[in-house]
Formats: structure tokens, C-alpha cells, sequence
């Protein structure tokens, strides 16, 4: 006689995805039964899992007792959805602002104590930049890295570059943390961020914010260029992207939200 297989144990992180893949699956509510016959789980089980994701909001319960999924979900989209809009829109100015500029273009955010490089489009010199889509560095060897945490209130922001601050390959980052604090919020507010040669030998960063309707900055848009062309005056780098950023913030209604509530 041959024994059955003992049932797997179900996580509850997957049993809940479970449950939300099957509302979005048949597009309706459905009962806590109807709901354990279609993914095979024990009863009791079911009922603990809708209780927790009631208790998250992630799904509502009707007076019939079926659930639907709920509105922190709906939130979640719409922040997914942002990010995408973002990064879209980024892309497309990225592009433009490398081919009026001639120069390496690279459009970054913040993933905690560090910035990450988001995309990048490389000018027609292939002047070597060192850092690809994906790198991360800590957030006081770059101008973006400033302005990332320019928003934050102080408080906040020291705390975090106190956590971030390391020495540059260079030996020029800055790491003094009155000095970060003071020009990430210098930064942010004149809408341009510049370092030469902090990370890199020679090599210049030119960073403007992108900024949300609530002012924070949610990216930045920068030109990498070797460091004696920080102050050419054709084209005027600093002028093309702070344009660059500002139009990324109108397609996204940016502006016009801080306006209004301003």
C-alpha cells in the first residue's frame, strides 16, 4: 500500500497571493468556500488569510461575506504606475537632452543609503563614464546623490547621510556632514547640482531634480561630461538640463499640482 505524499506547506505570503491571483483571475468577489474549492486550501486556512488582508486593506468584505480586492491595492497601482510614467517620460527627455547636448546623459534615483543609475544614453564622443544602468554609489559621491535626499527635512536627512557618507575613490567626495546637508538642500532649492571629479578622475556631473507635485525629489536627469566643460557656454549644460527637468515634471502634471497646492 503506498503512502500519500504529505501536503506541502503553504507560506502564508503565498497563500494570501493566492487568494488576490484568483479574485483578479475570475474579475468578481467570491466566498471564502468558493475561494478555497478554486486553490485547494483548508477552509480555516482561507478564513485566517482574508482576515489578515482585511486587516491590511488589501481586500473588503461585502455584507454577503464574499471579498473583493481592496483599496490599498489600488494605491499600490498607482504608485507602480508612477514609477513607470516616470521612467518612461525620463527616458524619452534623457534621449533628447543627450542629442541637443552631444554628451552622456544619465537619469538616476535613490534605492536607501545609495543612488542607482536608472538609464543612461551615451553621447556620440563615447566619452567613458565608469558608471553603467545599474550601478550604485553612495549618495555623496554625485550631484544626484544630493539631490535626492534634498527634500527631506533635515532632521531626516542628516540621518540618512550620516548612514550614506563614504570616501570617494578620488579622495574628493565630500564627507563632511554639515557641508552634505547644506548643499542637498542648497541644491534642490536652485535646481542644480554640480561635482567634478568626486567619484571619477576628471569627470563632471551636472544633475537638476525632478521633483513631484509635493516637491520631492523623485529622480534626477544629469550630464556627465569631462570636468572642463562644466562651465562651457555653448550649449550652456546647466541651462539644458534644468530645462531638461522641467519639462519631465510638466508631461508628468508635476508642476501644476505643486502650483495649485502651493
Amino acid at each position: 500500500m503506498s503512502l500519500a505524499a504529505p501536503r506541502r506547506r503553504v507560506p502564508a505570503l503565498e497563500r494570501a497571493s493566492q487568494i488576490l491571483d484568483h479574485l483578479v483571475a475570475i474579475g468578481k468577489p467570491a466566498t471564502a468556500y468558493e475561494i478555497g474549492q478554486a486553490i485547494g486550501a483548508p477552509l480555516s486556512t482561507v478564513y485566517g488569510t482574508i482576515d489578515d488582508l482585511l486587516a491590511q486593506g488589501l481586500v473588503d468584505r461585502a455584507a454577503d461575506g464574499s471579498v473583493w480586492l481592496g483599496p490599498k491595492l489600488y494605491h499600490y497601482g498607482l504608485a507602480y504606475a508612477r514609477r513607470l510614467d516616470l521612467l518612461s517620460v525620463a527616458t524619452e527627455e534623457m534621449n533628447a537632452l543627450s542629442r541637443a547636448s552631444g554628451e552622456t546623459v544619465q537619469v538616476c534615483g535613490r534605492d536607501g543609503d545609495a543612488m542607482v543609475v536608472l538609464a543612461m544614453a551615451e553621447g556620440p564622443d563615447h566619452f567613458g563614464v565608469a558608471s553603467r544602468v545599474g550601478t550604485r554609489t553612495p549618495l555623496n559621491w554625485s550631484a544626484s546623490g544630493r539631490l535626492l535626499v534634498g527634500h527631506l527635512p533635515e532632521p531626516e536627512r542628516r540621518k540618512v547621510l550620516e548612514r550614506a557618507a563614504r570616501p570617494s575613490p578620488t579622495g574628493k567626495a565630500e564627507t563632511d556632514i554639515n557641508d552634505l546637508v547644506t548643499s542637498a538642500r542648497t541644491g534642490l532649492e536652485n535646481r542644480l547640482s554640480i561635482q567634478a571629479g568626486e567619484s571619477d578622475y576628471s569627470v563632471a556631473c551636472i544633475a537638476s531634480p525632478i521633483c513631484d507635485a509635493e516637491g520631492a525629489c523623485r529622480a534626477t536627469i544629469s550630464i556627465v561630461v569631462p570636468d572642463h566643460k562644466v562651465d562651457q557656454p555653448d550649449p550652456d549644460l546647466k541651462a539644458l538640463v534644468r530645462e531638461s527637468a522641467r519639462r519631465i515634471e510638466g508631461r508628468l502634471g508635476w508642476q501644476a499640482n505643486r502650483a495649485s497646492t502651493a
